[in-house]
């Protein structure tokens, strides 16, 4: 029986690479490390895990999985600390109406990370 998504997993290729993703993830958003080990990093979003080994080499690209969205109370803060710490904002803070039964209220927005991973912060209205 599936019981949730326990992590996502990504990789960084260098050093610098590991640095700023624990600048971004720990340092501008506010998540927690919680494993550590050679080749990589665990942190805890609140209810799942992103997981960053850091034994890859190459080039980053975006594939089938689009981005990872972050639940929050507040879509406006958390992009106000993306920006601040100098990161590029996708799609700024915007209410919208998912047409569905019954419609579906939200507040989104988007930026990059720092391996260019696309990041939605996202509140049920």
């Amino acid at each position: 029986m599936i019981k949730g998504i326990h992590h996502i997993s990504m990789k960084c290729g260098s050093a610098e690479e590991l640095i700023r993703v624990k600048e971004f993830y720990v340092g501008v958003l506010g998540l927690k490390i919680i494993r550590e080990w050679p080749d990589g990093i665990m942190i805890d979003t609140g209810n799942g895990f992103i997981e960053i080994f850091t034994n890859a080499e190459g080039e980053h690209r975006l594939g089938a999985i689009r981005h990872v969205a972050l639940l929050t109370d507040d879509v406006d803060e958390m992009i106000e600390k993306v920006r601040s710490g100098g990161y590029e904002v996708i799609v700024g803070p915007n209410d919208k109406i998912i047409e569905s039964n019954p419609p579906y209220p939200i507040r989104m927005a988007f930026c990059y990370g720092p391996l260019g991973e696309q990041i939605e912060f996202f509140s049920e209205k």
